[in-house]
């Protein structure tokens, strides 16, 4: 998690430090709608690198936005959800999806 004395002073700046990439974003977006195991985000950013992919699964969860679980399976079995803190941003996430469909219908 990353310390109080390293975020900026802005709080914006610290929202936007935290999930301001665009994959970080669209990576809640999934989750807020439940627990997804790594093929399951990745198959729904299809763009997105398996490198980009993990470096963000791991940079939210060392933030406290996402939780890791992995089970000792063999095949291992890796899942993904957001935690008390990720799930706070759900009215952001919200906000930000109705102002996109207002601009889109706007223009």
């Amino acid at each position: 998690m990353i310390k109080k004395e390293n975020l900026p002073e802005c709080p914006v700046a610290t929202t936007v430090s935290l999930i301001g990439s665009k994959w970080k974003l669209l990576i809640l977006r999934d989750l807020l709608t439940g627990t997804k195991r790594f093929g399951q985000l990745k198959k729904s950013l299809p763009d997105i690198s398996q490198k980009v992919l993990t470096e963000s699964l791991k940079s939210m969860v060392d933030d406290g936005i996402v939780e890791r679980v992995a089970y000792p399976e063999v095949p291992p079995r890796v899942e993904y959800s957001l935690t008390d803190l990720g799930e706070s941003m759900r009215p952001v996430i919200s906000v930000m999806e109705q102002w996109g469909k207002e601009y889109k219908e706007s223009i």
